[in-house]
């Protein structure tokens, strides 16, 4: 699974924070790995240098090997926090999508008798 990490010019785009929100998504998302391409994580600060309660976002594109794109977007205080809620709910989300393709693979139905 590739993960491609962007951010805008007033969030810190170092290394060190693509480091620490990669290892902490593979984590999270470890039992989705063969089932997942690419995560695509945008993480972006609405306020800039002013600051302010939960104006640093997150937001995740999951892409499934089948199927259509998943995105989740998460809101916090701090990049890291706003990156491990939007690993959480993309977590809830995969278990779902992934469940409900399990839930509706079907035998071939037998025929019907007259």
């Amino acid at each position: 699974m590739q993960i491609q990490f962007n951010s805008d010019s007033s969030v810190m785009g170092t290394e060190n924070v693509a480091e620490r929100i990669e290892a902490q998504l593979r984590h999270q998302l470890a039992r989705f790995e063969d089932r997942l391409t690419r995560l695509e994580v945008h993480v972006s600060d609405a306020n800039a240098r002013k600051g302010g309660d939960d104006d640093k976002a997150c937001m995740i594109e999951a892409r499934p090997r089948s199927g259509e794109p998943v995105a989740v977007t998460a809101h916090a205080g701090d990049v890291d926090i706003a990156a491990r809620e939007a690993g959480v709910k993309l977590a809830a989300r995969l278990d779902h999508l992934f469940g409900k393709a399990e839930r509706h693979k079907h035998d071939t139905p037998p025929s019907k008798v007259m």
